[in-house]
């Protein structure tokens, strides 16, 4: 299967069912009256969230959906048939916009949930209804009208309780392996992951979470360099960013200049999203010596001035990933309760949410606009290097 997370389609309604002329003609009743009937409204489109759909990928090839449309009135006062609904699958986690006035449509994040994207068009009426005391044999009727039609824009942005992140070989995929049973390509080179793979972390019976690996990034991720700028926007579903850090580097780089060059590419890609509660996570650590560790340990968390928590694993060996998981788990419960407790917090949450997408929206844009800028005039390059249609990698899950 493909992972894509953007795919332009149309979607047409159907056109409402045109009015009848008709009078009644029986044995011995040569003027019986109108009796033309209604057409029949046109099915409209929705969208629909499905557990069982993880990409857009269907929606990059099939990129046009019409609705059926109504039927015609017939004599006798038939009524035509209504133009029968369209329903569209998409994955849990679709934004939809739409692309001729630049608007948010909905977002549907909860399985089930339907939204209505193309109004079908209303019926005709017969001439049946415009009998009246001065006008008993009216002629006169009314076409269907016209199905609503947009362009739109889908993007799946992956919904997860935990976003891991960090530079290419940090160990955010050994750690998702460790924790979950999702089995992401692990390997010795930058890059190993290309999509964002999704685990679930179970630590009771009935207490689990989703995590998120995120492709690694690197510095001008912000601007468009690497992965970043395809998969950062991901990380807004999230509600807890762990930010997985390479301990002992091949390359015997600073991990506090790691960890730095990632929040700089947050910042720098939306604001918001930097401010989120971030947990770091100090990786590998079994491979310095034992008396090293403490010491390495120390230095670094200095050097940053880090405030927040902070835990010692080795995601390889799973050393220290039960603790993370339970205090992950007592946070987010200890969260999800305080949105329900208190409705002004959930709010908040809600705007929040809302102000990550709109930066990221930005940024996007601004990206797309210096990129043309820069090529104007050049026919043979494409400018679509930050379009998601483009994505055709595998997904894991």
């Amino acid at each position: 299967m493909k992972f894509v997370d953007e795919a332009s389609v149309v979607v047409t309604a159907g056109k409402g069912g045109n009015g009848c002329l008709s009078f009644r003609r029986e044995k011995y009743v040569p003027r019986g009256g109108p009796d033309g009937g209604d057409g029949g409204d046109g099915g409209s489109i929705f969208l629909e969230a499905d557990e069982a759909i993880n990409t857009l990928v269907d929606y990059r090839y099939t990129r046009r959906f019409r609705a059926g449309n109504g039927e015609a009135g017939r004599g006798s006062n038939c009524r035509g048939a209504n133009g029968e609904d369209l329903i569209l699958k998409v994955p849990v986690g679709t934004m939809v916009y739409d692309l001729e006035r630049d608007e948010l449509l909905g977002d549907l994040v909860e399985v089930g949930q339907r939204l209505k994207v193309a109004q079908g068009g209303f019926h005709g009426l017969g001439n049946t209804r415009y009998k009246s005391s001065v006008n008993q044999a009216p002629r006169q009727t009314k076409p269907g009208t016209p199905g609503e039609e947009r362009q739109l824009r889908l993007e799946l942005k992956v919904i997860a309780d935990v976003g891991l992140l960090g530079l290419p070989n940090a160990g955010k995929s050994t750690l998702i392996r460790a924790v979950s049973s999702a089995r992401p390509k692990v390997a010795d080179y930058p890059f190993t992951t290309l999509v964002p793979n999704l685990g679930v972390v179970r630590v009771q019976a009935h207490r689990s979470f989703v995590i998120a690996d995120i492709p690694g990034l690197i510095e001008g991720a912000a601007d468009g360099s690497g992965l970043g700028i395809r998969f950062l926007k991901h990380l807004v579903r999230t509600r807890l960013l762990l930010h997985i850090v390479d301990m002992a580097p091949m390359d015997q780089s600073s991990p506090a200049q790691a960890i730095n060059t990632i929040v700089e590419e947050l910042k720098k890609f939306s604001p918001t999203l930097a401010g989120r509660e971030r947990w770091l996570v100090l990786n590998k650590m079994d491979l310095l010596l034992e008396d090293e560790q403490e010491e390495v340990r120390t230095a670094v968390l200095a050097e940053l001035s880090w405030q927040g928590p902070v835990y010692t694993l080795s995601a390889l060996g799973s050393e220290g990933t039960d603790k993370l998981c339970q205090d992950i788990m007592s946070w987010l419960e200890a969260r999800r309760q305080r949105e329900i407790d208190e409705p002004e917090f959930a709010e908040e949450m809600d705007a929040e949410r809302a102000q990550m997408d709109q930066e990221v929206r930005d940024r996007i844009e601004v990206l797309k606009q210096q990129r043309a800028a820069s090529r104007e005039g050049d026919s043979d390059d494409d400018d679509d290097d930050f379009d998601g249609d483009e994505i055709e990698v595998v997904y894991a899950q």
